[in-house]
């Protein structure tokens, strides 16, 4: 190798650090370099926790659904997206309409579904193939952009550890071994 190559891998060797570092703590620039998995709560929903005993997820009037304020805050949270340049490359959500409405408002997409994002919350029949489910999921992620994930606060909790408000993004990186590492925490619009 010639000592202008030499140089300049050592550059692109520096930059590459500085970038990463760069997005270390911040987690903007974490997004904004892509490759990324984040898992994001639903928006604010009516009051209640659950749903009704009676819902089905074919019938949205059954359900426990975003309330004007979570709209809001749906909408702030894909204004903030767009602002910092946040690549999307991929949008799955859970079945439940308050998933599906917060993916429309935020991405203006209904994103894909997907029963790895089911909720949880009073529901443990399935819980350990599901969340083994969503793990591979982020775990395996290899696009260029990122990859969204709107969930429910239980499934979250139950994938990472974490009980985020609603409208929060939780960031994990991919790993090489199909794991994730836990990289960040995002709350994109005002209380």
């Amino acid at each position: 190798m010639t000592p202008a190559l030499r140089a300049l891998a050592a550059l692109a060797l520096v930059a590459l650090a500085c970038g990463a570092r760069a997005a270390e703590g911040d987690p903007w620039a974490l997004l904004q370099q892509g490759g990324q998995v984040v898992l994001m709560r639903h928006a604010l929903t009516t009051p209640g926790a659950g749903d009704p005993p009676d819902m089905r997820l074919d019938d949205c009037s059954t359900q426990r659904n975003l309330s004007d304020e979570g709209r809001r805050h749906a909408l702030a949270v894909g204004a903030a997206l767009r602002e910092h340049k946040v690549p999307v490359e991929r949008v799955l959500t859970s079945p439940w309409c308050r998933c599906i409405e917060t993916a429309r408002l935020v991405f203006r997409t209904r994103g894909l579904v997907s029963r790895a994002l089911d909720n949880l919350f009073g529901r443990h029949d399935n819980e350990a193939r599901q969340v083994s489910a969503l793990r591979a999921l982020a775990g395996e992620w290899r696009g260029k952009g990122n990859l969204f994930l709107v969930s429910h606060g239980s499934t979250i909790l139950a994938a990472t550890g974490i009980s985020p408000a609603t409208s929060e993004m939780v960031i994990v990186t991919p790993r090489e071994d199909g794991s994730f590492a836990m990289t960040g925490r995002l709350v994109a619009h005002d209380r």
